[in-house]
């Protein structure tokens, strides 16, 4: 039996590009996958997301445990200040564009700011919103949540985190993507990119973002989770040089219009604790440990969150 497209992908498919046409052609909806006029074809999963990976050597991204993991930490709204932080930004960058963000069914035309109606003669697109990295959807989610009207788009190669993104919103798609490669994205169709402490690629954010549009970047700062470091010298350490890395890796492309920072202590139980190691990639170099009683139960949470402009530039197709 046939089963519908999902609506947030149908609702997608106009800034959707088949990844091995590179970049050039749309797809279409058939049966149960998606198609390119050239006959290349990406099979939808029952969970509700689209593979447009292609060829070898993509990262699997989180595991089943890691997810696992993730889901019940996030559950218990520790982070939720930093999906706070995150969609206020974005909807600062598209009020800030034109002052209609969170309103209901705010568009954009065809080569007009974000949130501002195309005018005559022009296809108003709903404002879009691009989670690089997407994981489990939950920053996403919130994003979303704050401009009403808005569609999402997120991105990850973990199959596992997403059929967690696929049920994350019912207006945010679930594509399986690396952000290593070039995204199977048409060029300036995303009003706000959203990276949070996820790896990034600078040139093809640039691409994929409308030039009135915004990058939002959500990185830990030194002190995050410095307790739990102490407990697990195994885990991995923020590099101090970091800031200046992202500085110069970001810098071709974009410019800062604004950082706030975030930084609380959190109360966590043992077994929550031990979640928040499990669903970083720090699960790959500690253990799990059986006597959750000694891990801290203040955690500090310390992230620093900039809303991007691109700087002026061509925008490849």
């Amino acid at each position: 039996m046939s089963v519908p497209l999902p609506a947030a992908l149908a609702h997608s498919l106009d800034v959707l590009r088949c990844p091995t046409c590179r970049r050039t052609r749309r797809l279409h909806p058939d049966r149960r996958a998606l198609r390119c006029p050239a006959g290349h074809t990406f099979d939808i999963a029952r969970q509700g997301y689209v593979s447009l990976l292609t060829g070898a050597g993509a990262t699997s991204g989180d595991d089943a445990a890691m997810v696992r993991a993730r889901s019940r930490f996030l559950s218990t709204g520790a982070y939720a200040p930093l999906r706070e932080i995150a969609a206020g930004l974005a909807a600062d960058g598209v009020s800030g564009s034109s002052g209609t963000a969170g309103t209901a069914g705010a568009s954009v035309g065809s080569g007009a700011a974000p949130g501002a109606s195309g005018g005559s003669g022009s296809s108003a697109r709903p404002v879009t919103v691009v989670d690089a990295g997407c994981g489990t959807g939950y920053y996403l989610a919130g994003v979303l949540d704050r401009l009403a009207g808005a569609r999402g788009v997120g991105l990850d190669t973990s199959v596992r985190a997403l059929r967690a993104a696929a049920r994350a919103h019912d207006r945010a798609a679930a594509v399986a993507g690396d952000v290593f490669r070039p995204l199977p994205l048409a060029g300036g169709t995303a009003d706000i990119v959203l990276n949070v402490f996820a790896p990034r690629n600078p040139a093809e954010f640039h691409r994929v973002l409308h030039p009135a549009g915004r990058l939002i970047v959500v990185r830990p700062t030194g002190r995050h989770l410095a307790e739990l470091r102490d407990r697990w010298p195994g885990m991995v350490t923020v590099d101090p040089a970091k800031e200046e890395r992202l500085r110069r890796a970001l810098g071709p492309f974009f410019e800062a219009a604004a950082t706030e920072r975030a930084e609380y202590s959190a109360t966590l139980t043992g077994p929550e604790a031990a979640d928040l190691v499990a669903m970083t990639p720090s699960a790959r170099h500690v253990g799990r440990t059986d006597d959750d009683a000694r891990l801290p139960g203040r955690v500090t949470v310390s992230v620093l969150a900039t809303a991007y402009r691109p700087r002026p530039g061509r925008t490849a197709p």
